[in-house]
């Protein structure tokens, strides 16, 4: 067994694990980051229609905060009307990986899958 991530005594932002939550949490920061990484590159309003749920000011704190943290390209075109893309750098193309692993536990684990490994 490898050994723990958040080890005694270490308050938990204080860790990796810690850190990339402070990255990734959050509702919406993993399906933005997911469609971007299906979709190469995307528009605010694209991304709005794929989410569904994401009200437009929330979609753009989100976008704001992960270009902050570098996990996102965000490129401005210089026309009218105004043209901006995003897409994922490779610091967010890095975090993919660890996404499909959640993909993949969700569906080995979700109701469906239980179902079959019960019977």
């Amino acid at each position: 067994m490898s050994e723990s991530c958040v080890p005694t005594g270490v308050m938990l932002k204080d860790t990796g694990f810690g850190y990339t939550l402070s990255l990734i949490g959050g509702k919406y920061k993993m399906i933005i980051l997911y469609c971007l990484s299906e979709n190469k590159v995307m528009r605010h309003n694209e991304l709005k229609r794929r989410i569904g749920t994401i009200s437009f000011k929330t979609l753009s704190i989100m976008l704001k905060e992960l270009e902050a943290d570098g996990l996102i390209i965000r490129k401005e075109f210089p026309q009218v009307p105004p043209k901006v893309e995003y897409s994922l750098s490779e610091r967010g193309l890095s975090l993919i990986p660890l996404l499909n692993m959640m993909c993949e536990w969700g569906e080995n684990n979700s109701s469906p899958a239980l179902e079959a490994i019960q019977q």
